[in-house]
């Protein structure tokens, strides 16, 4: 039918529920420190479709509602007027486009993810719980924001089917899942994966005697004044 938009075959009820889910996870983000200000954003494939549902420009993921998304095609397109999508759409989208199994993608700015990421290393996976969530993880190059060189990249790095997170250089890092509480998941514990490495070489980096004296190892106790 002419003029119809792709947007008319979708469930006003699904579109709902993505949209509320999609505010819910943006603002945990923000809460549990993964990213400040209004950086950062969130999207979702629109099941079925070759729509996603992402974070509009400009907005914290801390004060975001259902008026903070924005639906576009996978070409670009925003299909509600009035509402700009994040600049980063365009690797968003390349990721849905190259991997069908992909159904959110989370991009974060986690403080010691991105410490490695500003040393220009990816962190070892140093604990079970990240071995058996995130197996590995890869290293975007610095490039523009938004642009279509960072996009060429992240695709061509998410094009292995098992890769499950990336972290951006100087940037942030990005989690891909088949629902967005998975790729949430996943981006937890690629933070939590770096802050124990950094503690963890800070422990090994002490001596024997190099440990913290209480109180009672300098002082007699008490009962014994």
């Amino acid at each position: 039918m002419a003029g119809q938009s792709p947007l008319d075959a979708v469930d006003p009820r699904l579109l709902r529920l993505l949209r509320e889910e999609l505010v819910a996870v943006s603002r945990r983000c923000y809460e549990r420190g993964l990213v400040p200000g209004v950086s950062g954003n969130n999207s979702l494939r629109v099941p079925g479709t070759d729509l996603l549902l992402i974070k509009t420009t400009g907005c914290c993921q801390g004060d975001m509602d259902t008026a903070d998304t924005a639906v576009m095609t996978l070409d670009g397109e925003v299909l509600e007027p009035g509402r700009q999508p994040s600049k980063e759409w365009r690797w968003h989208s390349a990721i849905y486009r190259a991997r069908p199994d992909v159904g959110a993608v989370v991009h974060q700015h986690p403080p010691y993810a991105v410490a490695f990421a500003v040393a220009n290393r990816v962190p070892p996976v140093v604990h079970t719980a990240a071995r058996g969530h995130l197996r590995r993880i890869a290293l975007v190059d610095l490039l523009p924001a938004g642009s279509e060189d960072l996009a060429n990249q992240i695709t061509e790095l998410f094009s292995d089917g098992e890769l499950r997170v990336a972290l951006m250089r100087e940037h942030g890092t990005v989690a891909v899942g088949p629902d967005l509480r998975t790729a949430y998941y996943r981006t937890e514990y690629l933070e939590d994966n770096a802050r124990v490495a950094l503690l963890a070489a800070q422990a090994v980096a002490l001596s024997p005697h190099d440990h913290v004296h209480l109180a009672e190892d300098l002082a007699p106790l008490a009962e014994d004044a």
